[in-house]
Parts: structure tokens; C-alpha cells; sequence
């Protein structure tokens, strides 16, 4: 049954009956369309909804929830992250992580420390947007935690925050985290290295570039040209050969975005890959580095069998001053 009581003015009678219904059914789709109503002043009904004996209404509860930024929301629905059932609890997780505000974060941000991982961690993916600077030291001291959900979401609350105290931490992660997703995530957050730090981030993501996992190895040559490390460029050249064509694509990128003539010699073996994505990059590419040679491969491009492949060759070389054949 419904911990509902007491009817609101601006609650129909029929639908307070329904909120009271010893059917579970009933009370679920009386919860929808209370929520339909989207009139602050109903809220607290909708929040007594989330103690419902019914894990079906406790759930649409949590789901509609989602977007109110109201302190008692927020703590309702923090709250509704210890429910016993899945799907409450992934319905709370789900609307907390749709919080936009700053007020709603300082709400939230007590529970970002909580004993329980699923708490922590979903805490953590409720703040991560907010860029909350008060949520840094939270995130700091879960980086570290037993599990790895725990330990990826801190990561990408440190940043979005862009949070320079934490490249160390960041840094240490990328090479030695068991978890690949936990290190795809730090070799993401290194991107928000300032020029000065580059020694630091340059060791680990080069490290990365090495990685066993593919999506990690992806993420650092991503990084690597965002950063515009030419001292990587030799390791982003060898990663043009890379197993898995989606880190050559990357790599290519960022060799690039260095301008980095070094790496056209490569380039002439990734413009005959069959992924034509990765020919669409090399063409890109080319056209960034320029020179003679570059520009001989760019020719050569106007020949490929995709046309998106020969429309960029084409705009390169015109881009260039460059007479197509």
C-alpha cells in the first residue's frame, strides 16, 4: 500500500483514491499521472511514492523524479539508492544523473563518501557534470576505492572539474589501475594537463599508448594530439600499425593535429586500409602535415573508391594551391 494520507487542493479526489488503492497497479499508474501534473506543491507525494510497498511504484516514483532539483528530491532520491529492489535503485542512479544545478549538487555531495559503492559511485556520476569544486576532495579519496565503478567515476568527476591537483593521481591510475575502463577514463582526464605539466602526463599516456586494451590505447593517441605532444610523435607513428584499426585512426588524428611530416611515410600504408574511415582520417591528415610528399599521396587519394575519400583529397589539395590530376 501507499504511505499517502492526506489529499492536496490541487489533487482530484479520484486520483488520491487511486494513490490508495490496495492494487499495485492502480497505484503505479496514478503515480504517472501524478507526476504528468508537474506541480511542485504535489511533490511530496510523489516522494512518499518512493516507500511504496510496490517496487513497480517505487521505481516510476524514482523515475519521475528526474529533473526536480528540490532539496527534497534529491534527498528522496539519494535515499532510494539503498532500496533493496534493482530497478529502484537504477531508476534513482538514472534521475540524479540528470541534475544541472549547483544547489542540487551541495544536496548530493554528502553521499558521494557513502559506505556503500553503488551509493558512492552513483553519487559521483550525479555530481560529475555539475563541475562542482566542492566535489574534488570526494573524488580524490574515492580514486582509490576497492571497486572499480567507485574508482571511474571519481576519475571523471576530477575531469570535468579539469582539476590540475589531480594529475599525479590521474597519472599513477593510467599505469597501474587493473580495471581498462578505469584507465581509458584517467587517460581522458589527463587531456586537462596544463602545458607545464606535460613531462608528467607525456610518461603515462605514452604508456597508454602501449596499453593491452585496445580502448585504452585509442583513448591516449586521442589525448596525445589534443595535447599537442610532439614528443610523442614517434610513438604515434608506430601506432599507425596498431592491430586494431580504430587506434590507427586515432593516431593518425593526432599525428595530424601535430603536423607532424615525420609520420607521411606511415600515412601511405593507412591510405590503403580497407576501413574507409580510416583513409577519410589519413586524407584529413595529409592535408594538415602538406609538403610534396604529402601532397603525392593526396593525388593518389583521388583515385579511392569511396567518395568521401576523393572529395577530401580534392579539398586538401585545392586547400593547398595544388593542381588535381
Amino acid at each position: 500500500m501507499s504511505t499517502l494520507t492526506a489529499a492536496h487542493p490541487l489533487l482530484p479526489p479520484s486520483l488520491h483514491q487511486r494513490l490508495q488503492s490496495p492494487d499495485a497497479g492502480v497505484r503505479r499508474v496514478a503515480v504517472l499521472a501524478l507526476i504528468d501534473f508537474e506541480e511542485e506543491e504535489l511533490l511530496s507525494h510523489v516522494i512518499a511514492a518512493l516507500e511504496d510497498a510496490s517496487a513497480d511504484v517505487r521505481a516510476a516514483a524514482a523515475q519521475g523524479l528526474a529533473g526536480w532539483e528540490t532539496p527534497a528530491a534529491v534527498q528522496a532520491l539519494a535515499t532510494a539508492l539503498r532500496d533493496l529492489d534493482e530497478t529502484v535503485r537504477l531508476s534513482a542512479a538514472q534521475s540524479l544523473s540528470e541534475l544541472k544545478t549547483a544547489q542540487a549538487g551541495l544536496v548530493l555531495l554528502p553521499w558521494a563518501t557513502h559506505q556503500n559503492a553503488f551509493v558512492r559511485a552513483a553519487s559521483l556520476r550525479g555530481l560529475r557534470e555539475l563541475r562542482l569544486p566542492q566535489a574534488a576532495p570526494s573524488a580524490l579519496a574515492s580514486v582509490s576505492h576497492e571497486e572499480a565503478t567507485v574508482r571511474r567515476e571519481a576519475v571523471a568527476v576530477l575531469g570535468w572539474l579539469k582539476h590540475v591537483p589531480a594529475l599525479s593521481v590521474l597519472a599513477q591510475l593510467v599505469q597501474g589501475d587493473p580495471d581498462a575502463e578505469v584507465r581509458r577514463a584517467a587517460v581522458g582526464a589527463l587531456g586537462l594537463a596544463p602545458a607545464e605539466q606535460a613531462p608528467l602526463v607525456q610518461a603515462a599516456l605514452l604508456s597508454a599508448l602501449v596499453d593491452p586494451v585496445w580502448n585504452v590505447r585509442e583513448e591516449a593517441a586521442s589525448t596525445l594530439g589534443k595535447l599537442r605532444l610532439d614528443a610523442a610523435t614517434q610513438a604515434l607513428i608506430e601506432a599507425t600499425d596498431d592491430d586494431y584499426w580504430q587506434v590507427r585512426l586515432r593516431a593518425v588524428r593526432a599525428l595530424g593535429q601535430l603536423r607532424a611530416r615525420a609520420a607521411v611515410p606511415a600515412m601511405g600504408n593507412t591510405l590503403q586500409h580497407t576501413i574507409s574511415n580510416l583513409r577519410k582520417e589519413t586524407v584529413v591528415a595529409l592535408g594538415q602535415i602538406g609538403g610534396d610528399t604529402a601532397l603525392a599521396l593526396l593525388q593518389v587519394a583521388l583515385d579511392d573508391p569511396d567518395p568521401e575519400v576523393r572529395k577530401i583529397a580534392r579539398l586538401g589539395l585545392a586547400s593547398s594551391g595544388a593542381v588535381t590530376q
